[in-house]
């Protein structure tokens, strides 16, 4: 599996320095806004490009941060389990989040190719947005890359559980 483990890493650490950089992005463009607006020559767009930006940052940081444990987790139940209980209950934990991101990461590609096919544009732009949907579905992938090997760390945390009789 440390293949797989090495590869995560990779992804998930590529994909959050393009969330940094859509978030130096979305502050930069904020910033420039903000200085033409008082100068009477606002962007036309801003609020769409930001929340683009944002998306993106947001999106792409998913799998980075659950690599690190970052997300809220409610383990009010699991803390009172020892472990056969506790292995079995974090394996069914993390196989729902994986088929839930990685159906996310699904319907989020197949959403972005029909706004291609039917042109899409965005209100006030008249930009295409169809890659702003692939980028959160890459996002979503990235964080289903994670969880599968969180899925595959809690079968082998059950399987060593079981061996010793928990």
């Amino acid at each position: 599996m440390s293949w797989l483990e090495r590869f995560d890493a990779f992804v998930n650490r590529a994909l959050a320095w393009a969330a940094g950089l859509a978030l130096i992005a979305m502050m930069v463009f904020t910033v420039a806004d903000m200085v033409l607006r008082a100068l009477g020559r606002p962007v036309a767009g801003s609020y769409e490009i930001i929340g683009w930006l944002s998306a993106a940052a947001m999106a792409l940081a998913l799998g980075y941060t659950q690599q690190h444990r970052g997300h809220v987790a409610i383990d009010l139940l699991t803390t009172r389990l020892q472990g056969r209980a506790r292995a079995a209950v974090e394996l069914l934990m993390s196989l729902l989040a994986l088929l839930l991101f990685a159906a996310l990461a699904w319907y989020l590609a197949r959403y972005g190719r029909v706004l291609h096919e039917t042109g899409s544009l965005s209100e006030t732009l008249k930009a295409v947005v169809y890659p702003w949907v692939y980028v959160v579905a890459a996002g979503a992938a990235g964080l289903a890359l994670a969880l599968l090997v969180d899925f595959l760390r809690s079968a082998a945390r059950l399987r060593a559980a079981q061996r010793q009789g928990w």
